[in-house]
């Protein structure tokens, strides 16, 4: 498959082919529950089933942003064989329904009436998709839908704009999956500073949204139907460690070819790259020495282009046998941190930059954030 990506007014139009959030690097099962005070503020919940992992939050509104009620995350595996056969496999689907079941029961015994519960990659490719949606309803009541990348991305964005620095006037924000990665630029150069995470908020009207007062515009985005597993899968074959992390790099930033910034001129002052990913929380966490995952001291830390190349390549020295046994990297993470690394050594290497903010949210926070704009639940109201 080939980077997709639309045409429209506000995007560069060049020739088109047809982005984990709080996962961090520590094997979690099922996250702790956290329960706030009951209120009267109603609760939401967003489930994310993507190829790698099934991921769902529950949280109350909480003036203008929210607390977490209840959490869930555990790696399902459910894009699988999916690159060879294009089916999802029965082994797969079973393991994925065994975890939608316990996020049905937390939904249930929290009481939560407002959802969104979204499948994407490996979904969205797969040919007996429909079937296991289906199945899904049919064995756990839980009703998935698939969502195109470009609402994948759009969410993404909208979940890190707490990051947006003030004086950044273009930004790339870049959501590493197990499936795919999504890239969006947005030009902030006509927003007022103080203005521009709000300005990002709108954008989960669409990223044609305009809204009231100075829009963040879309310059452009892409999906590249590469993420951490498919990327694996692609170079399965080469046994050298080096050389396959060499090649998929290679490859990736190949596929980034006709994404309109990727030859830009661009100035370093006033760009930044934020990065969501369970890539780029391990990453981090490594950096920090992290044996425990935590979440305050990742969210939000900035890391150099050589602090990030010295994680790399000592995850190279370890080898394979020495990042299954690196606690800073997680059973969980340990056989996709490669094909992640990859993936994000070309995007620093390629945009100028020599900084990437690190945010440990996504998909989830994008879809929260969305519901409760909406129902204009939050202190700041409906971003419209």
């Amino acid at each position: 498959m080939t980077p997709e990506r639309p045409r429209r007014a506000d995007a560069t139009d060049a020739p088109v082919e047809t982005p984990e959030t709080r996962m961090g690097p520590v094997s979690r099962a099922e996250e702790p529950s956290a329960l706030s005070d009951p209120g009267s503020a109603p609760l939401y919940a967003a489930l994310d089933l993507g190829t790698n992992s099934c991921r769902m939050l529950i949280a109350q509104p909480s003036g203008s942003q929210f607390s977490i009620v209840d959490s869930f995350s555990k790696s399902v595996q459910l894009g699988v064989g999916l690159e060879a056969s294009g089916r999802l496999s029965r082994a797969s689907m079973g393991r994925t329904i065994q975890a939608l079941r316990i996020c049905e029961k937390k939904i249930e015994k929290h009481g939560v009436r407002r959802m969104r519960l979204v499948a994407t990659e490996a979904c969205r490719r797969a040919r007996n998709a429909r079937d296991f949606i289906r199945q899904v309803r049919r064995e756990t009541g839980l009703a998935l839908e698939i969502i195109p990348p470009e609402e994948e991305a759009r969410l993404a964005v909208i979940s890190c704009a707490p990051l947006v620095s003030p004086s950044t006037e273009q930004l790339l924000v870049v959501d590493i999956g197990g499936g795919s990665t999504e890239l969006v630029w947005i030009d902030l150069s006509a927003v007022p500073p103080p203005d521009r995470p709000r300005a990002i908020m709108r954008l989960h009207m669409g990223f044609n949204a305009q809204g009231e007062g100075a829009v963040a515009r879309v310059v452009d985005w892409i999906s590249v139907p590469l993420g951490v597993a498919t990327l694996k899968d692609q170079f399965g074959d080469v046994d050298d460690d080096a050389a396959r992390f060499a090649l998929m790099s290679w490859f990736f930033e190949e596929n980034l070819a006709n994404f309109s910034p990727y030859n830009a001129n661009n100035p370093r002052q006033g760009f930044q790259i934020i990065g969501t990913s369970g890539t780029v929380t391990t990453v981090a966490a490594s950096f920090l020495n992290l044996k425990r995952y935590d979440r305050t001291k990742v969210d939000g830390l900035q890391m150099t282009s050589d602090q990030i190349d010295l994680v790399i390549r000592e995850y190279l020295a370890l080898g394979p046998e020495g990042r299954r046994t690196d606690p800073r990297i997680g059973r969980d993470r340990q056989a996709l941190i490669m094909s992640g690394a990859a993936i994000l050594q070309a995007l620093m290497r390629i945009w100028p930059t020599d900084r990437l903010s690190v945010a440990d949210r996504g998909l989830r926070e994008g879809l929260l954030y969305a519901q409760m704009s909406a129902d204009g639940v939050l202190e700041d109201g409906p971003y419209t």
